[in-house]
């Protein structure tokens, strides 16, 4: 047996439909057989169905994305702590001090991070700036 959801091209009604196989379908089809329970229209169609799987749960595939997620984590924390040791943070003026550095060749002792837009790393980028995005996590684990 397969079901199918089937539209009506007449009235747009929609509903389903079970049939012995999708040959039988094509056969009632053919035969013009299908019509809609709402109009009566022979302008019936198949229209497109989500498949539902079945998923099994495998608590060990859990097990091992927590894991990878804990490491990942922990390893953006650890560049984290680096980033704030070793440069300056300018907060949302990120793009401005970034131009100011490149174009009045302002040499700072510490390389500088902080918040920008994309369209502000786009144009950093295209005006010959490089920066770069990292994700940020606020570790509230203390």
């Amino acid at each position: 047996m397969i079901k199918y959801k089937l539209i009506c091209k007449n009235c747009d009604t929609t509903f389903d439909s079970w049939f012995a196989s999708s040959k039988e379908y094509e056969k009632l089809k053919k035969k013009n057989y299908l019509n809609c329970h709402e109009c009566g229209s022979l302008k019936v169609e198949k229209t497109l169905m989500a498949p539902k799987l079945s998923v099994k749960n495998n608590n060990s595939n859990i097990k091992l994305d927590l894991n990878k997620h804990n490491e990942i984590k922990f390893k953006i924390l650890e560049y984290q702590k680096f980033i704030k040791n070793n440069f300056d943070y300018v907060g949302e003026n990120f793009a401005y001090e970034a131009r100011s550095i490149h174009y009045n060749n302002k040499k700072k002792a510490k390389g500088i991070y902080g918040t920008a837009s994309q369209i502000d790393l786009k144009e950093l980028k295209e005006e010959g700036i490089e920066a770069q995005m990292i994700p940020w996590i606020n570790d509230n684990s203390n």
